[in-house]
C-alpha cells in the first residue's frame, strides 16, 4: 500500500499535462487555472488548439508565461491534438486534460509523490467527480482496482483525467492511435494492460464534465463502434476469447458491480476539501 511520508518535492518527477482544445472557449480558462493553480514546481503544460474563433486563443494567450508550448492551428482531430503534444513534451510522467475537465487542488502533488515512490509503477489512475456544465457536483465517481477482464467485457470505467502514465509505457506501447477518434482512451488502456499492471489510488484527482453537448454523448455510436473494435481485437488475442461473450459481459458486470461496492464507489461521500475548492472554476451558462 502507497503512503505519503515525504514531504520532500525536489525529486518529484516532471509531470507533462496535454490539454487539447476546440472552440471550448467557455471552458478553457478554468480548466488552464486548474491545472496552474496545482503550483507543481515540475510541470510542462501544454495546449494544442485546433484553430478556434471563440476567443479560445485570447485565453490561451493570457497565461502563456506559464506554458511550456501551445498552438492553434488546423489539426486532424483530438487525438491528432494529443499525438501532437505528446511529440513535444519531454516529462518522464505525462497525462492529459480535456479542455473541459479540471483538476482537483493536489491532484499533480499526489500523482507526482505515487510516482517517485513506486519505481516499479508505470501507470496509475485516481477517482473523479461527475460535474454538470457549470461545475456544479452529480456524483462522485469512486472506483474499483483495475481488473482487465472487467474493463474488455464491462466498459471503459478509469476516469481519463485521473489516469497518469510513464513516457517510457507509452513509447513501448506505440501511443494513440490515430484510427480511434473517440475510444483512443479505451485503446491506450488496453494496450497499457497488455504489458503492465494498471495501478487504482483511491483519491480524487479530477473533475469530468456531463452535459448534452459534449463531443462523447453527441457521438456515442460512433464511440461504441470503436468501443466494440477494441473489445473484439482484444478477445481474439487472448483467452478470453474461448468465453462466450454475452456470459463474459454477465460475469464481468457482476464482478464490476461486487468490487466496486467493496471499494466504497455507491453511495460515498465527497470530502469536503474537494467540494470546497469546485467554487473556483463555476462556469456562467
Amino acid at each position: 500500500m502507497w503512503r505519503a511520508e515525504r514531504s520532500v518535492t525536489a525529486d518529484l518527477p516532471q509531470i507533462s499535462l496535454v490539454t487539447c482544445s476546440y472552440q471550448q472557449g467557455k471552458y478553457l480558462d478554468a480548466t488552464i487555472r486548474s491545472v496552474l493553480d496545482q503550483a507543481y514546481a515540475r510541470l510542462e503544460y501544454l495546449i494544442i488548439d485546433g484553430g478556434s474563433t471563440d476567443g479560445s486563443v485570447d485565453t490561451i494567450r493570457q497565461h502563456s508565461r506559464q506554458l511550456a508550448y501551445w498552438v492553434s492551428e488546423p489539426d486532424q482531430g483530438q487525438t491528432d491534438a494529443l499525438i501532437k503534444g505528446f511529440l513535444r513534451s519531454s516529462g518522464e510522467v505525462q497525462g492529459w486534460l480535456c479542455s473541459d475537465d479540471l483538476l482537483l487542488p493536489g491532484g499533480l502533488d499526489t500523482v507526482g509523490r505515487f510516482f517517485r515512490d513506486n519505481p516499479h509503477v508505470s501507470a496509475m489512475y485516481g477517482d473523479a467527480l461527475w460535474i454538470d456544465a457549470e461545475g456544479l457536483l452529480i456524483r462522485p465517481k469512486r472506483e474499483m482496482a483495475f481488473n482487465r477482464f472487467v474493463f474488455l467485457h464491462d466498459h471503459n470505467y478509469v476516469p481519463q483525467p485521473s489516469m497518469f502514465w510513464r513516457r517510457s509505457l507509452y513509447e513501448r506501447v506505440g501511443g494513440l492511435d490515430r484510427s480511434f477518434h473517440l475510444a483512443m482512451d479505451t485503446d491506450l488502456w488496453e494496450r497499457f494492460s497488455r504489458v503492465t499492471r494498471i495501478w487504482h489510488l483511491s483519491r480524487y484527482l479530477s473533475c469530468m464534465r456531463f452535459y448534452p453537448e459534449q463531443k462523447t454523448r453527441r457521438l456515442h455510436g460512433r464511440s461504441r463502434e470503436e468501443d466494440t473494435l477494441i473489445r473484439l481485437r482484444s478477445r481474439s488475442q487472448s483467452f478470453f476469447g474461448k468465453i462466450p461473450y454475452p456470459a463474459a459481459r454477465l460475469v464481468a458486470r457482476a464482478l464490476r458491480i461486487a468490487s466496486k461496492t467493496v471499494a466504497g464507489g455507491y453511495g460515498t461521500a465527497v470530502p469536503q476539501e474537494s467540494m470546497s475548492q469546485l467554487g473556483k472554476y463555476i462556469v456562467n451558462r
